[in-house]
């Protein structure tokens, strides 16, 4: 969590930030950039910052988690993400549960691309759900292509020039475990007995 200082009559915002790969391709810079910009042009002074570097589709993100932490304590007002599937592609329920989480702590909520929510009333949690479930299908439907793919591919000697490592499921399965479970680039390369590299190619392919 990283801490500003500034002036203490505006609404005290946290920033939540999420890439799904920490293995360099991805940042948050980008989306902090943004985010930031946002506030700035509200007048809204941002107090904390939390961010993950993990699949959206598990709830124990260590970001996550400290963000809830803080939120139950008021630590801050008023809680500012890119968007829905960046807090969570866990489906309607776990994203309809957290936002009640933050309502119930008295904490607000903003996504910066789906600004439009703030204006539907009592059909904010109808639209929430339906942005959420395309998330989670969006999520399933790039796995499930990826899977098609592999196999598209061994079936024909590989063809597309795809990483041998990602063409032996019983690695690709391996990672996909190993990463579910929160483990590092490092931890799964020595769980698996691969290059951290080897990781890095399966997870920009599966993950």
């Amino acid at each position: 969590m990283k801490k500003t200082e500034t002036k203490s009559d505006s609404l005290r915002v946290a920033l939540y930030l999420r890439v799904s790969l920490d293995d360099g391709r991805q940042t948050i810079e980008n989306q902090r950039d943004q985010l930031a910009e946002l506030c700035a042009s509200m007048g809204w002074r941002v107090v904390a910052e939390f961010s993950d570097q993990k699949s959206g589709k598990n709830s124990d993100r260590p970001g996550l988690q400290k963000m809830k932490a803080a939120a139950s304590k008021r630590e801050f007002d008023h809680l500012v993400f890119w968007d829905l599937s960046r807090l969570s592609r866990g489906g309607v329920s776990e994203t309809l549960r957290l936002l009640e989480e933050l309502r119930a702590w008295g904490v607000s909520w903003r996504s910066h691309q789906e600004a439009y929510i703030d204006a539907l009333g009592p059909f904010a949690d109808v639209v929430i759900a339906l942005l959420s479930s395309i998330a989670k299908m969006e999520r399933e439907k790039i796995r499930e292509r990826t899977l098609a793919g592999l196999q598209r591919a061994r079936k024909h000697g590989r063809i597309g020039g795809r990483p041998k490592a990602v063409d032996d499921y019983k690695l690709v399965h391996q990672v996909q475990a190993l990463r579910t479970a929160g483990k590092s680039i490092r931890q799964i390369a020595s769980s698996v007995g691969a290059s951290p590299t080897t990781v890095q190619k399966v997870l920009r392919e599966v993950v």
